[in-house]
């Protein structure tokens, strides 16, 4: 029998690393052909997340550019993923989650009638320009999937209540926390030069910023808000792993670039950014990814938004909403930095775990195989 040519898309690093596990599940079944297409909405960053799996794709659009602005994302990903479909005829197309990639390649699969699989389904936020511009792309292509690969059973419930048929939804857990658990057994100690700054034993913070919400004045509040903490307290560090925007380096350059203890560097390879999440003291982040992984890892992390489409991580994980206010993330960090009891609640409120088991990947692929046998 032929097998089923299923295309799987990724743009983004986080992309990449949340379908490399299901990729490597597609695989070890033998019943699919599977085709990696990566659009290159983000450059090498993308491709080192890939090689971190031993996985290298099939073709790359190599779509990015400076400034890129999202009518580039979207027209120059529709154009080229519709190009690629055209050229082999799958037989299904995955994507994954909410990037602009991912809408704009579900588009050109419509377009083409080829069946569309959507991994992270039913993640709502519930305002459309919060985050921007992912909320619309998951609402979006939820409406265009014929199956669902829903991580929780809150994103389950949400898609019902769009109308969505549940024989057509499976909770599958999140498949980041099969990448995060097939890389924490590898990692010993960092690799990358920068890391090793850090003294040996020294409590970090990490932090991550990159959201468009974020660029501007809030991104500076946040800024003004770390050169605070490196003042008040004399033996804390910092890792900022800056995105590739200039519209984020340039502010965070512009506040820590000349701050003691404050370590300013590329985005790490992927597991060394595990590395620093699973030894930091706790995590300042917007990213919705380490939201889900520090939840399993059990690590405190403060979320740079107003909102969030993981509400899980919240009331049952080790986030907690502190927005881009100056003076609510100081006051939560302070806790945290003070109060190893505050950690220790989290730590503990984390028993259940909200985002899966690590066997996400092994889910879809299994009912991937069922979808074709009918």
């Amino acid at each position: 029998m032929d097998k089923r040519k299923v295309v799987c898309v990724v743009g983004t690093r986080p992309e990449a690393i949340k379908m490399a596990p299901v990729v490597l599940a597609l695989r070890n079944t033998g019943y699919f052909d599977t085709k990696i297409l990566a659009t290159g909405q983000h450059g090498a960053m993308l491709d080192q997340a890939l090689e971190h799996f031993e996985l290298k794709a099939d073709i790359n659009l190599h779509i990015m550019k400076d400034r890129q602005t999202l009518d580039h994302i979207t027209s120059s990903v529709l154009n080229g993923a519709g190009e690629y479909f055209d050229s082999i005829s799958p037989d299904f197309v995955l994507v994954h989650g909410d990037t602009t990639t991912t809408f704009a390649s579900s588009l050109a699969a419509f377009y083409r009638k080829v069946p569309l699989g959507h991994v992270e389904a039913g993640l709502r936020s519930g305002n459309m320009r919060l985050p921007f511009p992912e909320e619309m792309n998951r609402v979006l292509t939820d409406r265009i999937a014929d199956l669902y690969f829903a991580p929780t059973d809150l994103a389950k419930e949400n898609l019902v209540r769009e109308a969505v048929l549940e024989e057509k939804i499976y909770v599958t857990g999140n498949t980041v926390i099969d990448a995060l658990f097939y890389t924490i057994k590898t990692i010993k100690a960092p690799q990358c030069d920068v890391l090793k700054k850090l003294p040996k034993g020294a409590p970090f913070i990490l932090v991550t910023a990159h959201r468009r919400e974020s660029w501007g004045k809030p991104l500076e509040d946040i800024c003004s808000a770390l050169v605070e903490l490196t003042d008040r307290y004399k033996d804390l560090w910092m890792v900022i792993p800056m995105h590739k925007n200039p519209a984020v380096r340039e502010i965070i350059k512009k506040y820590l670039a000349r701050k003691e203890r404050v370590i300013l560097c590329d985005p790490l390879d992927y597991p060394d950014f595990v590395w620093a999440m699973n030894s930091s003291k706790f995590i300042l982040s917007d990213s919705g990814g380490v939201q889900e992984e520090a939840s399993s890892i059990r690590k405190p992390v403060l979320i740079l938004r107003d909102v969030t489409e993981r509400p899980e991580a919240v009331e049952f994980g080790s986030c907690m909403l502190v927005g881009v206010d100056k003076e609510k993330i100081l006051s939560e960090a302070e806790k945290l930095i003070e109060n190893e009891e505050v950690i220790a609640r989290i730590e503990n409120k984390c028993a259940r775990q909200p985002f899966g088991d690590g066997n996400a990947s092994i889910k879809i692929a299994e009912a991937l195989k069922k979808y074709f046998e009918g």
